[in-house]
């Protein structure tokens, strides 16, 4: 496996920001990877990529996708965050490529929470 370095990061960032940059206001949804140097290690990096290639198949313009450092639950990561507007916020744990499809496909789409994946819900902080 190689490593990340910070020019990869930021290069990640920017592509993500890039790709998802939302007209002001219209966003519907938000979705965090984290990304801690233990999440990176744990796959969070493919998860990000599989949820890229997600978003540009949908043609979605209005979900977010953010990335954030650790936060405190190393032996949970990968973890995604899903809020969609008016709802609690999703923790997902164990995220891997194939599960991070199915949560955009079911859950950000299409409104159905992945319990098989979920480890807790309002647990987002709000901006």
């Amino acid at each position: 496996m190689t490593k990340l370095k910070l020019d990869d990061l930021k290069k990640i960032r920017d592509r993500v920001h890039n790709e998802t940059m939302l007209r002001e206001g219209g966003a519907t949804a938000k979705v965090t990877v984290h990304m801690g140097t233990c999440g990176i290690a744990s796959g969070a990096r493919q998860v990000m990529e599989a949820l890229m290639e997600e978003l540009t198949l949908a043609g979605r313009r209005d979900v977010t996708v953010t990335t954030s450092g650790c936060i405190g639950l190393c032996s949970e990561e990968p973890l995604v965050t899903v809020e969609i507007l008016g709802q609690e916020a999703i923790r997902y744990h164990f995220m891997d490529k194939n599960k991070m499809r199915q949560v955009f496909r079911r859950h950000v789409l299409e409104g159905e929470i992945q319990t098989d994946f979920a480890l807790g819900k309002g647990t987002e902080h709000k901006e």
